[in-house]
């Protein structure tokens, strides 16, 4: 199977399923209901059910040098609070900014940035109700519609998809830039291969190894990933040459602002990024549970329309798309909430801007 399908499959399964070492079993496929026969919810009732996105950027002096495929965010004590707040990401810099629940300040004072993209941010952050806005003497106020949980997330696991070990590219640069940065808390390879000891060799003790079948939803562990040292100060490869490195330093403040970064649009993005094509020969349909996935009956596989749907298309057939509803979907199957109450309050005047 292509990338793009094998990922997809994995991230259904991972949501629904859970993840495999989480619950100490070697083996996972999901069920008819969406949940593993060994369910991932504790007795005491908290949620466990991990937050799943795709291609987020994982490094820290160049967010987008290194891309993620997979991330699991699972969540932490405060979730509840975090997802009361908005669906949405919330941007960096309102997390960062000088404001309360209490007193509104001026924007341009609050958020560290140019006094125009300060008003514009303010605004966005108002839209998804994050911040209150109000006018005082001509300027722009602001304050938090509730204060921002800071433990609302735990681990964060990031996964490698490589079906094909014999394409393995910079798979290995990859892999020992993860370790050795420690900014997320486990780094795993996901493939279709079978693992050979050569392969193994080649790739870092610290990254775990799934076999997964995206025809089955079968997921085996082949070895356990192990934890690594997100507290400490890390080393992020930027660029590798013959004889040579590029690197720098990430402190762990560095890191643990990243890791919120990662969470944060983890949990505003998920997995489901792609949009179905105006074209009669897709179906959202896939061979787990009742996830909707793009799947082309032309090309009998899951396609990416982004990149190989349209006209160009030979198998092209004109049509509507198929009616789906990604963010119910998403709702329905993880812990995310798409339309959260909030804790804003009346606004008076704010019609005028």
């Amino acid at each position: 199977m292509r990338e793009f399908g094998f990922e997809l499959s994995l991230c259904a399964v991972l949501e629904a399923a859970g993840e495999p070492m989480a619950r100490g079993h070697s083996e996972v496929e999901a069920t008819p209901n969406g949940r593993s026969e060994a369910d991932a919810t504790p007795s005491d009732g908290s949620e466990t059910t991990p937050i799943v996105a795709r291609q987020l950027g994982g490094g820290v002096a160049r967010p987008g040098g290194r891309v993620l495929d997979t991330v699991l965010v699972e969540p932490g004590p405060t979730f509840d609070e975090r997802a009361t707040i908005t669906s949405d990401r919330i941007p960096q810099v309102v997390i960062d900014a000088d404001l309360g629940p209490g007193r509104a300040r001026r924007v341009t004072d609050a958020l560290d940035c140019r006094p125009d993209r300060a008003r514009s941010i303010a605004e966005h952050a108002a839209e998804i109700g994050v911040l209150e806005l109000e006018r005082r003497s001509g300027h722009l106020h602001a304050r938090q519609t509730a204060r921002y949980p800071a433990d609302w997330f735990g681990e964060i696991v990031g996964i490698e998809n490589k079906p094909d070990l014999g394409t393995p590219g910079a798979l290995e640069t990859q892999l020992r830039t993860d370790a050795s940065l420690g900014l997320v808390d486990r780094i795993v390879l996901a493939t279709e291969s079978y693992v050979t000891g050569a392969h193994r060799n080649r790739i870092p003790d610290e990254v775990g190894i799934w076999r997964f079948d995206p025809d089955d939803g079968e997921l085996t562990v082949i070895r356990d990933a192990e934890h690594l040292a997100v507290a400490d100060s890390g080393v992020e490869i930027l660029d590798r040459q013959p004889g040579r490195a590029d690197v720098a330093i990430a402190s762990p403040a560095d890191k643990r602002r990243a890791r919120r970064r990662i969470a944060e649009r983890a949990y505003g993005k998920g997995w489901r990024t792609f949009s179905f094509p105006n074209c009669g020969e897709i179906e959202p349909r896939s061979e787990h549970d009742d996830v909707q996935l793009p799947w082309c009956a032309w090309k009998n596989r899951l396609v990416d329309p982004a990149s190989e749907c349209g006209p160009d298309c030979p198998g092209f057939d004109p049509g509507d798309p198929p009616a789906v509803d990604p963010a119910a979907d998403r709702a329905a199957a993880s812990p995310w909430v798409a339309d959260p109450d909030g804790h804003k309050r009346d606004q008076v005047g704010l019609d005028r801007y």
